[in-house]
């Protein structure tokens, strides 16, 4: 079924229960692996545009939004992974899964950043139509 799960994470309702599917489709098959990906685009990120001066600080506070993920995923026993990629997200999402072959990408249907959306369009509605894999959207 599918081994190879991309989920992308950043920290809102949806991404959570986009988590919740991404796990219940690790659990379906063995040996598979949810690789967590949480995309900053840096234009927009005064954190990101501040990195040289605090690497790590940044780091840590883009594994504490992903804390509620990373949670669900040790508690439920799966096997994952994180990734934290640089760029506008839906592009580089699609990159990503494109280059490393996965077999479904699971995505939340609203993100942090609502105005962004209403005005570019959704991040989901980008990856569904970009990705080679299925995508499954999670309301």
């Amino acid at each position: 079924m599918y081994k190879k799960i991309l989920l992308a994470a950043d920290g809102s309702k949806h991404s959570l229960r986009a988590a919740d599917r991404a796990i219940a489709l690790a659990k379906l098959t063995e040996n598979s692996i949810v690789e967590v990906v949480n995309v900053v685009d840096s234009k927009t990120s005064k954190a990101d545009a501040l990195q040289q001066l605090d690497n790590f600080g940044v780091l840590e506070k883009r594994k504490e939004r992903l804390k509620d993920t990373i949670n669900k995923a040790t508690e439920a026993g799966i096997t994952y992974e994180i990734k934290f990629l640089r760029g506008e997200p839906a592009p580089t999402i699609i990159e990503y899964a494109n280059e490393n072959n996965f077999d479904v990408v699971v995505i939340g249907s609203r993100g942090l950043n609502g105005l962004q959306e209403l005005m570019l369009g959704s991040v989901s509605h980008k990856v569904a139509k970009g990705a080679n894999c299925p995508v499954m959207i999670v309301k």
